[in-house]
């Protein structure tokens, strides 16, 4: 999400000189490649682009291409075979076939208002991208965008109700399986085939804490375009350090933050009576990872208090909670300490086991 955010913020600054614009998109790949299925670059005709649709080695090409397509006023559709060497001259080595959907764009363009969309709500997405056609229908040309409501469980702007079952159907099997997907409408009036891209919804992290470690671990969520929550004592929080900081709750009121299946929550009061209460209170939520800082027998300490005043933890409950947290990385200072625990968290939410890459087995990324 924060590269559609940068993107999107780059276009708009972007418009004030007056000159047209494209959006180059990965939407489709096969084998390996340096970046996945919703890769994005925005391009001006200038040459001036934000974004990337791989390490590097496609976006002057492809700043070729989508300045091509500014200039024809239509999308078109580029793949790159990165095991070969190339036309541009460049042997990638990544063993991967790559499409890349060249559109261009204007400030009311469908697919530019999606984007903005789902920069502006914090909840899954699903955008729907026609990757070939010969359709005598303008509507379900080459480049065109539509948006699938997760939470009307509706996709907007799709007539032909045959196709919009289709449709349905191929998107409920992407959230199934929690992965975008590329399909084929099976239409005896010409070919179809369309992306279906999932956007998740941000990582929400709940922080519950004032001391002095927990900035760089603020600092660190904001990097990565998490949302964020505090609750702690106000008058002790140091202001100028919370600019990232979404929500903050005084630790002596009822309210609290709202907590979803996309919510990480760190016990990092400092107090064992405190942390307790907000563990008991955590657990009662959808929280998928609980962190608490300190050692094994403090946490041990925490369960036998459990058992005491007459609370009981599930086997579920254990395996979200994370005590001690975070990777071992050997952090010590608090910025350490922070990237440790946000690894062990983006490690938790995708099923990696956070080791090193280079004793992977498999490929990198899934293959489908």
């Amino acid at each position: 999400m924060k590269e559609i955010k940068s993107i999107l913020k780059f276009f708009k600054d972007g418009l004030s000189s007056g000159e047209e614009c494209a959006v180059a998109q990965v939407v489709r790949v096969e084998g390996s490649s340096y970046r996945r299925e919703g890769a994005r670059m925005v391009v001006f005709e200038s040459g001036n682009f934000e974004g990337g649709i791989s390490g590097g080695c496609l976006e002057g090409d492809a700043l070729k291409r989508s300045q091509l397509a500014i200039l024809k006023q239509e999308s078109s559709i580029v793949t790159y075979d990165t095991s070969k060497e190339m036309e541009i001259g460049i042997g990638l080595g990544c063993n991967g076939i790559i499409d890349v959907l060249l559109t261009p764009v204007k400030s009311d363009s469908e697919n530019i208002r999606i984007l903005e969309k789902c920069a502006s709500e914090r909840k899954t997405h699903i955008i729907v991208t026609i990757t070939d056609s010969d359709l005598k229908d303008e509507s379900l040309k080459l480049g065109k965008c539509f948006y699938f409501d997760t939470e009307t469980n509706k996709i907007q702007g799709i007539e032909s109700s045959d196709l919009k079952s289709y449709m349905q159907n191929k998107i409920d099997l992407v959230l199934t399986q929690n992965r975008s997907s590329t399909f084929t409408y099976p239409s005896e009036s010409g070919s179809l085939s369309f992306h279906v891209e999932l956007i998740p919804a941000q990582y929400h992290l709940v922080i519950h804490g004032d001391n002095y470690d927990v900035y760089p671990l603020i600092q660190m969520a904001g990097l990565l375009d998490w949302e964020i929550s505090l609750v702690g004592n106000v008058q002790k929080l140091k202001k100028e350090f919370l600019q990232q900081v979404r929500n903050i709750y005084p630790k002596n009121m009822s309210d609290r933050p709202k907590i979803d299946d996309r919510t990480a929550v760190i016990l990092m009061a400092h107090d064992f009576k405190t942390d307790v209460q907000n563990l008991k209170d955590t657990l009662d939520s959808k929280a998928p990872y609980i962190a608490s800082l300190g050692p094994k027998k403090r946490f041990e300490k925490m369960k036998d208090k459990f058992k005491t005043d007459g609370y009981s933890m599930s086997e579920k409950d254990l395996e979200r909670i994370h005590a001690p947290c975070g990777l071992e990385i050997g952090a010590d200072s608090p910025e350490e300490i922070a990237l440790s625990i946000c690894s062990e968290i983006i490690s938790s939410f995708t099923g990696k086991k956070g080791g090193m890459l280079r004793n992977k087995l498999d490929p990198i990324h899934d293959r489908f």
